[in-house]
């Protein structure tokens, strides 16, 4: 169990419930305002969503309020911690794209970024796998 929790919590098994609705029960839950303090990615082909929060939350505490709340079990979705991951794919990337141009890029602090180990391109599919030092910052 890490001492640092992710700032992300995956809802698994979404297809009964609409986005709307997912936004409302996910404000019903948290107390908090939808964009302003987290934001919702829906996954569709995956059936998940991915709830980032922007303003600073106890999300293992919000994992077990979902498992225990009613309307989460009714849709019979579940929640859980989005592991935190030293690695990560980018695609849909420009033709000709250097490494070093996505290891300065994806260590932006600012950005969210930190240090990159190792940059893997993959250009018929126009993608590459980044590999960081650590898994600090990355979301």
């Amino acid at each position: 169990d890490s001492a640092e929790a992710s700032l992300s919590v995956v809802f698994e098994n979404i297809k009964r419930c609409s986005p709307n609705c997912l936004h409302m029960l996910l404000e019903n839950i948290s107390g908090l305002t939808l964009d302003t303090d987290f934001t919702v990615e829906l996954i569709p082909e995956r059936n998940i969503a991915v709830v980032t929060f922007i303003k600073s939350i106890d999300t293992k505490e919000f994992v077990k309020k979902c498992s225990q709340h009613k309307r989460v079990r009714e849709f019979e979705m579940t929640a859980r911690l989005l592991e935190l991951t030293q690695t990560i794919k980018a695609e849909n990337l420009p033709d000709r794209i250097s490494t070093d141009y996505l290891k300065v890029y994806f260590e932006n602090a600012r950005s969210g970024g930190g240090p990159v180990s190792y940059v893997e391109l993959f250009p018929k599919e126009n993608s590459a796998i980044i590999t960081f030092c650590d898994h600090k910052g990355k979301t």
